[in-house]
Order: C-alpha cells, then structure tokens, then sequence
C-alpha cells in the first residue's frame, strides 16, 4: 500500500494544477452526496457564521480541491503564487523578533508557509505545527514531502510545542491554524462565529513569546487551476486594545481575527471542519459576557 500511494502521488503531482482541482471538485461533490453527517455539518456551520446555503455548496468543491492539490505541492513543480500585503511581513521582520503566522482553515494552508519559506525565510526560517497523520506510511510521506529550504515542521505534541517556543525565542517565524480543536486541556471555550468553541490557547502563549510580531496570512485559491494569492494582514485590535493575557479573552480576539479572514472569501473555508466539536469529553464553559 505505502509504495502504491507513494507511486500515485508521484504520477499526480505532474499533473497541471487545473486538472486536479478538476479531479478535486469531484473528490468534494462525492463526499458531499454520499455522508449524510458530512452535509449536516457543512451546512450548520455555515448557518451559524450567517452564510447561505450558496455559500455552503460552493465550498464543496473548494474542500476536494482542497486534498487533490496536495501532490503537487508535496512533490511537484513549483506553482504560481502572487503576493497581497507582503510589506507587512517585512514590517513585522524588522522589529528583530519572532513572528507568530496565524491561519484559519481557509483556501489553501499548505501554500502559505512554503511561499514564505521561498520569498522570507531566508532572512526567518519558519516552523509550522502541523498534525501528523495517523497512518505510519503516509506520515512518513508527510513529513519527507513538506522538508524544504527555510521550512520546519513540528507535531501537535508536548515536544512540538517545544520547538515552537525555542523557535520563536530565537527570533524565527512560527506558523499555525489557531481554528484547529486542540486536545482535551489545551484550550478554552470561546466564541467563534457567535457558537462556543474549544480554542487552543498556544496562539496567545507563543504571541507573549519574546516580543512577538503576530501576522495573519492565508492562502487564496485561484480559479482555473491559475495558482494562489498570498493576502497577508496585519493583526489588530480594537482601539487601545492589547491581546490579553487572559486565556479566554485572547482566545476570543483571535477567533474573531480568524472571522475576519473568513469573511474575505467564505466559499474557500472548510465548513466541514468538525469545529465545535468537544474533545476528551469537556464541556463549554458557561457563557460571558464578553463585549
């Protein structure tokens, strides 16, 4: 099996970029009339953040895409990617510390940290916290693909975590999707698109790291197979407001940041994604009154 996938994604990843987003869309619209759960959850999420079911279907193409691009990342030639807002990179590297990369899971992930490893990171390499796969050979896969000039990764573990903080104390980049359910103990309820969310509270803890520039970033995915646009966005909050040192608050600043980025473009957001799920059995916390 290992070396028949290992073989597959060699020969897909020298297909054009417009014939798997082709294969993609099918991948996505199978998925979708064929798990009764899958299509129950696309379309709650999507209500909950207040988005049509328009919106809803759209993404269902966009989440094939989603897996049939990969190939060609992990393993083929470079693809075409264009740049919004890259002076805020720059602006963030010459402050001389760390910078904390924050990105939901919208459009293509996987090509935000590879076009920044290309074009930055050898001024600030970056590390990305990624989850490893189950399956021992595609973890193997995974991890051999995703080794690039610049480019780290580091596991969801204890010693994941490690290496971000040593990473971001020494003045590299870090990168990560803070909308990502953490393990039962590592988060926080807080709100996201109005409905409480277990939220990992790293984001916060790695952005108090050693003076740390935090950035959002997130990959667009073009039609026609025509590459990526990179928008990157400065952080901010409201007026005279700071990211708190309060576990919950600074979850709920980021969340909100993550919402921001979604509403540029909500038909490339995973509204699949099992968000608001409930790990190791936790419960969400009574609701606040958070302004």
């Amino acid at each position: 099996m290992e070396l028949f996938i290992q073989t597959l994604f060699r020969v897909l990843s020298r297909l054009p970029l417009f014939v798997l987003h082709g294969f993609g869309w099918a991948i996505g619209w199978l998925s979708f009339l064929t798990s009764p759960r899958y299509r129950r959850r696309l379309f709650a999420h999507a209500r909950q953040a207040g988005y049509s079911r328009r919106v809803a279907l759209a993404s269902v193409g966009e989440s094939g895409k989603l897996v049939a691009e990969l190939p060609r990342l992990w393993l083929g030639r470079p693809v075409r990617v264009g740049w919004e807002g890259a002076a805020h990179i720059e602006g963030a590297q010459a402050h001389g510390a760390g910078v904390l990369f924050l990105t939901p899971h919208l459009g293509c992930f996987e090509i935000t940290a590879q076009a920044y490893a290309a074009r930055f990171g050898a001024r600030q390499p970056v590390t990305v916290l990624f989850r490893p796969a189950r399956q021992p050979w595609l973890r193997d896969l995974v991890a051999h693909a995703r080794v690039r000039p610049n480019l780290s990764t580091a596991p969801t573990t204890l010693g994941g975590v490690k290496q971000l903080i040593k990473a971001m104390k020494s003045g590299q980049a870090v990168g990560l999707l803070p909308d990502q359910v953490p393990p039962g103990g590592q988060g926080v309820w807080a709100p996201f698109f109005g409905r409480d969310a277990y939220t990992m509270t790293l984001s916060a803890r790695l952005a108090h790291t050693a003076g740390a520039q935090v950035v959002l970033i997130w990959g667009e995915r073009l039609s026609w197979g025509r590459g990526y646009l990179v928008r990157v966005r400065p952080f901010r909050l409201a007026d005279g407001e700071t990211l708190s040192d309060d576990p919950v608050r600074s979850a709920l600043q980021i969340n909100r940041a993550m919402e921001s980025l979604v509403r540029e473009r909500p038909e490339q957001y995973l509204w699949s994604y099992d968000r608001y799920k409930a790990p190791g059995g936790s419960a969400p916390a009574a609701p606040e009154a958070l302004p």
